[in-house]
């Protein structure tokens, strides 16, 4: 197992570094993350495994010696998922980066031809997609010509999970993800590809999302939630924000993916807490911030209906009755 201070040698950068960001996981699940990434067409050379575990009640290491010459290994003190991240970030040499959680893990096949298009197109980001289901162990992907990051950004919606792309490292500058908050991902993703000069985008279903009962995603207690609604606001407002401070373009491509952040926003008030008094006061928050009514832009068809429905009292009634219902049966 490395220790930080190999850092120093003078090799080859890694083709790419693996941030595996690991708290109270199981030692199987880890091991299968693990195993995904040793079993791709990377030789010891080409691959950096950095598993940063942030204050797991017990270390896995003990279990893990099959993997110590092929490993960095940091344990810190629990501090979220976005300082492990940026602790993984500071010790990363690869030239890529993707990041993997330690409960999920990467689908051999569709993720060889991501690397495929890192070894021989050299964008600056290449996204994936993910899947939670049974998955064909060979497939014909689909895949985009390059374009810049604005254009991506300006033209698709999203999957901001930062486990859904391998990006260069050397674009990142001083972008880190912000502590303490969820949708840290919504944050870091759009600024990211703002700094991409190329892009390309594959329907390759390359990484294992693990569906987990209790995980920040799925907690149902008030206070989570209320957590979770006021940092995904804080989200948008930096963003919003952000766009103000940007050439015509980018500031473009950023305020639509404010406005589909905004128009979620408004869902999860509507499908988490069902409170028609909390939902008003929200809304006149995001009006007091020019985020409401939701701008006049032909996004996506889903976008035009949820903007003309939240514009009227009766729409919004309906939103009300029916989501819920339907958020429910998913």
């Amino acid at each position: 197992m490395q220790s930080q201070q190999t850092f120093q040698n003078h090799h080859p950068a890694p083709l790419i570094s693996f941030i595996v960001a690991c708290y109270n996981i199981p030692t199987p699940m880890l091991c299968q993350c693990l195993e995904s990434i040793m079993a791709l067409s990377l030789n010891s050379s080409e691959r950096e495994v950095i598993v940063i575990d942030d204050g797991s009640a017990q270390s896995p290491l003990a279990e893990l010696s099959k993997y110590a010459d092929d490993m960095i290994y940091v344990r810190q003190r629990n501090a979220g998922l976005s300082e492990a991240r940026n602790r993984g970030l500071q010790i990363a040499s690869g030239q890529y980066v993707q990041f993997v959680d330690a409960d999920d893990y990467l689908l051999r096949s569709p993720y060889e031809h991501c690397l495929d298009l890192v070894r021989y197109r050299h964008p600056d980001v290449v996204m994936f997609d993910f899947t939670d289901g049974n998955t064909n162990g060979e497939a014909t992907f689909n895949t985009s010509d390059l374009k810049s990051g604005t254009e991506f950004l300006s033209q698709h919606n999203l999957q901001a999970t930062a486990c859904c792309y391998i990006f260069r490292r050397l674009i990142l500058g001083e972008l880190r993800f912000t502590p303490g908050i969820y949708h840290e991902d919504e944050e870091f993703t759009p600024q990211l590809l703002l700094r991409a000069e190329t892009v390309c985008s594959t329907d390759a279903q390359a990484y294992f999302y693990r569906h987990r009962p209790h995980s920040i995603t799925t907690e149902t207690d008030k206070r989570q939630v209320i957590k979770r609604l006021n940092d995904n606001l804080l989200v948008i407002r930096k963003l919003h924000h952000l766009a103000d401070t940007l050439p015509l373009s980018d500031r473009l491509a950023l305020s639509r993916r404010v406005a589909q952040l905004t128009m979620d926003y408004i869902y999860n008030i509507i499908t988490q807490t069902r409170d028609r008094q909390y939902l008003n006061r929200k809304l006149q928050q995001l009006q007091d911030d020019g985020l409401f009514p939701l701008p006049d832009r032909d996004y996506t068809t889903k976008y035009k209906w949820f903007r003309r429905l939240t514009n009227s009292t009766m729409g919004l009634s309906l939103l009300m009755n029916v989501l819920p219902m339907i958020n429910k049966e998913r």
